[in-house]
């Protein structure tokens, strides 16, 4: 099977790289609308809604069914949440400023939600789940705050900052996946690539390979 990542973040292709993946990239479209009551619920909904479009746009006419056989489309998305409000990417630098200063010398969690869609048996599945993590923040100035808006790194991510870069410098602690806040959490995406057969050429569980469907969160078949 070939993965597709549809996304077209730098993060999450290194990551992909970095776990020795074989995989094209083919961003998402979809106008994104938020639904769901938890965080956990709404970065799956999102991640969902990103990999069924590709899928669709992939695989728009059932001739291309059996082609999209040995495809699987890798959907994400990462949202942070500090005092139960879910913050995205900035839209400006005051943005930026506003979640810098919410985020300074507190705690917060980081969801990111994933979904995988795919061909099986002439049926369509889908597998979401999400990851996580707890990151504490350092005290951070005004003008640590304006020094690193001025270097652009807080525009595209989530939360305004990036653990692997220069939003190192204001980290005081991680509880859980690093490279769920970076923006997949690798170890669980490859797990479940695994039971797919892709990494290690074994055939999954039953519950996944028949589309059964843990009450809260896994795999299902689709109408």
């Amino acid at each position: 099977m070939k993965i597709i990542l549809a996304s077209a973040s730098p993060r999450r292709r290194d990551l992909l790289v970095q776990a020795g993946l074989d995989f094209d990239v083919v961003p998402s479209a979809v106008d994104e609308k938020m639904e769901g009551d938890t965080p956990g619920q709404v970065v799956m909904s999102l991640a969902e809604q990103k990999a069924r479009e590709v899928f669709e746009r992939i695989h728009h006419e059932k001739a291309t069914r059996k082609a999209g056989e040995d495809r699987v489309v890798l959907g994400a998305d990462t949202i942070v949440v500090c005092d139960g409000k879910r913050l995205g990417k900035p839209e400006n630098e005051a943005d930026a400023f506003a979640m810098i200063q919410l985020l300074s010398g507190r705690s917060h969690e980081v969801y990111t939600g994933v979904c995988l869609y795919f061909f099986k048996d002439g049926q369509i599945y889908k597998e979401p789940f999400f990851e996580c993590t707890k990151v504490t923040m350092y005290p951070i100035s005004e003008a640590q705050a304006r020094w690193y808006i001025e270097s652009g790194e807080p525009m595209d991510k989530a939360g305004a900052y990036g653990i692997q870069g220069l939003g190192a410098v204001f980290i005081k602690g991680i509880c859980g996946d690093y490279n769920n806040v970076v923006g997949l959490p690798l170890a669980k995406v490859w797990q479940k690539l695994d039971s797919l057969g892709l990494i290690c050429g074994r055939a999954g569980s039953d519950r996944f390979m028949t589309g059964k469907a843990d009450t809260d969160r896994q795999g299902a078949e689709l109408e």
